[in-house]
């Protein structure tokens, strides 16, 4: 039984990911190994759990993986591990919009059987935080509340009434944390700046968010209240066991999927590497923004999710890799892209030529695209047939000016019924981020594909 705590908080911006992530780097450092996830799409901070940890940060998300999959995927992760931090999302009962308390943070501590510690901003308010935290700990009695730890606490005198007023509550104070600009973490148009973007830095904030929880925390009653959670049912999520059998038979050479990283395409899921690698595939890394050439042998692309928009120029400046990436989708091979995948296939961002394989020119737009989706692929392509049906997210600020000689991805239903992406002999790319541990088939179908055209080619 692995011990287990859900970090969440009233709304977003109370300090979940700096408690989070100072709890996972300061459990880390006393030596216990420790399992980090983080509840919805966020593909952000798992980087930094990543960071405080040493392992892979893993996503949560009951929307595009269904509920069943939860705690197998979080027992998946956790496996080996001494104790798993469960950051939030939003606000602990905010979920997705319009479906009840469907992928909240509520929901997943219920499905954990978790205790949650709410992280309150405690910076413009005294008596009155009790009755906040009392309406938090009534509002669903299924969500057991084990402590609260209070942030941005201006002054010793301000404490003494915080704590005061919460020895009404019934709801024990589990840490104090006053205000420290070293632990906070820039923001930009998409949230905060990546690890890969800033890693230096980013090493930094970890360890004075490690040093201001062990601090200001009771690391002990902590543990002790993470240890308090039952046993899980049911067994850990295997990638073979989800995929059925491999994609690639035995004795079939296995083909070279290349995934795009770095820091201009850090928005990823573990799981989709284990898929691929479970269906027969050799994935290997790339970086777009250095790597002149694909790797050797490469028969499929995956280009993710990330900040291609901030790096334009730099990209634009590698024609090598630009060419490369055009004339391998141009023989036929399997490419599939997400978001800032479609921008780097696109023939220019922001006025910067990029690859070219896609009749499209991107921009920056002011307007913000943000939610989940209910999607059905209007096409046959490498990651769907048509008419099959996934959930997915999008999250940009970029939008796409298409032309000809290419079919929709998807059919949307929300927030308006509309066509997005574009499918075109073997380039699935499209705005909307998928999770393959909720479509497994996806990674099957990829990697299948990958296969024919490598015999091939």
């Amino acid at each position: 039984m692995v011990a287990r705590l859900v970090v969440a908080a009233p709304a977003s911006g109370s300090g979940k990911t700096t408690v989070a992530t100072g709890l996972m780097a300061a459990f880390t450092a006393a030596g216990l190994a420790v399992s980090p996830h983080k509840v919805g799409p966020d593909y952000i901070d798992p980087g930094y759990h990543a960071l405080a940890t040493g392992r892979p940060g893993r996503n949560l998300d009951a929307y595009m993986c269904g509920t069943e999959l939860i705690a197998p995927l979080f027992s998946h992760g956790a496996r080996g591990c001494d104790l798993a931090v469960v950051e939030g999302v939003m606000g602990l009962y905010d979920g997705a919009a319009g479906a009840g308390e469907l992928a909240s943070t509520a929901q997943v501590a219920k499905l954990l059987r978790a205790p949650v510690v709410l992280v309150v901003d405690a910076s413009s308010q005294s008596r009155s935080v009790a009755a906040l935290v009392h309406g938090f700990a009534s509002w669903d009695p299924e969500v057991r509340l084990g402590g609260v730890i209070l942030n941005k606490v201006a002054t010793d005198r301000h404490e003494a009434l915080l704590r005061e007023a919460l020895d009404e509550s019934g709801v024990p104070v589990l840490g104090v944390l006053r205000r420290a600009p070293a632990v906070a973490t820039p923001s930009r148009h998409l949230g905060l700046v990546p690890v890969a973007e800033r890693q230096a830095e980013a090493v930094d904030a970890v360890a004075a968010q490690a040093e201001q929880v062990r601090a200001g925390c009771d690391l002990e009653a902590l543990l002790a209240l993470a240890r308090s959670a039952p046993p899980l049912a049911g067994d850990p999520w295997e990638p073979g066991a989800a995929l059925g059998s491999p994609a690639v038979g035995a004795g079939r050479r296995r083909p070279v999927v290349a995934v795009a990283g770095g820091a201009a395409f850090t928005f990823s899921y573990a799981e989709h590497t284990e898929l691929l690698t479970a269906a027969g595939a050799d994935v290997v890394a790339f970086d777009p923004l250095r790597d002149e050439e694909l790797p050797a042998g490469t028969a499929g692309l995956v280009i993710g999710g990330g900040f291609p928009e901030v790096y334009a120029p730099e990209l634009s400046a590698n024609s090598r890799l630009r060419k490369a990436v055009a004339e391998l989708a141009r023989s036929g091979a399997p490419v599939a892209a997400e978001c800032a995948g479609l921008l780097y296939l696109a023939r220019s961002l922001d006025g910067k030529p990029m690859c070219g394989v896609l009749d499209a020119d991107a921009r920056m737009s002011e307007r913000l695209t943000l939610g989940y989706r209910d999607a059905v692929a209007v096409s046959d392509s490498v990651l769907a047939r048509a008419g099959t049906r996934m959930r997915g997210h999008e999250f940009h600020r970029t939008v796409t000016e298409p032309g000809a000689g290419a079919d929709p991805a998807w059919g949307l239903r929300q927030p308006e019924p509309r066509v997005e992406g574009f499918v075109r002999d073997g380039v699935h790319a499209s705005y909307v981020h998928t999770h393959w541990a909720g479509a497994p088939g996806a990674a099957r179908r990829l990697a299948e594909r990958c296969a024919a055209w490598d015999a091939e080619a």
